[in-house]
């Protein structure tokens, strides 16, 4: 007999529960079973292995959500309080077939998780991001600053690194595109990836590294490590974050500034979203070619405001603030995410200096269904990349 509590779960799977958060053991599938076993010496074989199953699962790794982080082309996982998890392979968020059937056991999950990363969710502290061993970023949310349960957003570290030949197969990128990309790679144009969420920045970057030229010494730094080109000689700084009590955080800024002790012959960010943007530009003007990185901008012409709003948090007046973006970055690349789910690059441009002091955005190719077409600044690209 496996008697049922009043919340439809086997009492003895509540037991082993509690016997285990009581002690300081690690929740590995042995602790597990031997927890099982003091509980209830007398149990069958088949009620030991459902529960030892169950627990186990609910304890270790990214527990029941396991087998969806593991899926094929799987991006993002989703859990919307007791039953409501939801995946995306890259067309859109599906509902899947796996059911968590109630709040404690989503919020357990959530607070394991983010333990897991060396953060703290509790009533105190009901929101936390957190990034896993293996690169998964986790942020979760408690209620009642999630109303209709604890929500859990789990964000999966790209596994595969596509060539440039497999994105022109793919159909992000066409041929005459791809020629466009690899010359600038080869005359050490610094760029920087623009698109939405979702839209391939990391995958486009990861491509583009893998062309650097085997002799040269890349550095990234990056909040979570997503980049993963095919290079023979790259060097990883990875931002820290704070632990429970609030102290050793790293961040982006001061990995940056370490990097450049570091001898990069390309310096990268994965992505810039804070003050860092100051240290990456300064070190773009300061001899530092190649150097690239991606930002969140819904439209290409839109870098300029939002690099000024980067550097506004670091304090940098606005005119400063566009004349180290002219400076220092030569290409913009563009990429697009469609309803279908589909991801390409627009297209590429320049940055050019513009009137009282600021800097705008003008075409140089843009990419569609047909090819490639010259735009204004094409003249303007083709002269930075024979120069270099």
């Amino acid at each position: 007999m496996n008697p049922v509590g009043p919340d439809g779960e086997p009492e003895l799977v509540g037991r082993v529960r509690r016997r285990l958060a009581a002690s300081a053991s690690r929740y590995d599938p042995a602790t597990v079973a031997a927890a099982v076993r003091d509980e209830a010496p007398t149990a069958g074989l088949s009620t030991l292995l459902d529960v030892s199953g169950r627990l186990s699962a609910e304890l270790s790794g990214a527990g029941v959500l396991a087998p969806l982080l593991t899926q094929p082309g799987v991006t993002d996982v989703l859990v919307n309080g007791p039953g409501s998890v939801w995946v995306d392979a890259g067309d859109g968020p599906r509902r899947s077939g796996l059911v968590i059937e109630d709040e404690a056991a989503v919020r357990r999950l959530a607070v394991r998780l983010v333990a897991a990363g060396g953060r703290r969710l509790d009533d105190a502290a009901p929101y936390a991001d957190a990034r896993l061993a293996d690169g998964t970023r986790v942020h979760a949310v408690l209620p009642p600053l999630a109303p209709d349960g604890t929500c859990i957003s789990l964000r999966v570290p790209p596994r595969r690194v596509f060539t440039l030949a497999q994105l022109v197969a793919a159909g992000s990128v066409p041929s005459a595109g791809a020629e466009l990309l690899e010359g600038l790679v080869a005359a050490r144009l610094a760029f920087l990836v623009t698109g939405g969420t979702g839209c391939g920045k990391t995958t486009v970057l990861s491509s583009l590294l893998s062309l650097v030229a085997a002799e040269e010494r890349i550095v990234l730094v990056e909040d979570a490590a997503e980049l993963r080109p095919h290079h023979p000689h790259v060097v990883r700084l990875e931002s820290r974050p704070a632990n429970a009590e609030g102290a050793g955080q790293v961040t982006l800024d001061v990995l940056v500034r370490q990097a450049l002790r570091m001898r990069p012959d390309r310096l990268v960010v994965g992505e810039v979203r804070g003050g860092e943007v100051l240290d990456l530009l300064a070190a773009l003007n300061t001899g530092h070619e190649g150097g690239c990185s991606t930002v969140h901008a819904n439209r290409a012409e839109h870098l300029p405001a939002r690099i000024e709003s980067l550097c506004g948090q670091a304090g940098v007046p606005r005119a400063a603030a566009h004349s180290l973006l002219a400076a220092a970055v030569d290409v913009v690349l563009h990429l697009t995410r469609g309803r279908d789910g589909n991801r390409r690059m627009a297209g590429l441009a320049v940055l050019v200096p513009a009137a009282h002091g600021m800097t705008t955005v003008v075409p140089a190719y843009l990419f569609d269904a047909d090819g490639v077409r010259r735009g204004p600044g094409a003249s303007t690209l083709d002269d930075r990349m024979t120069r270099r």
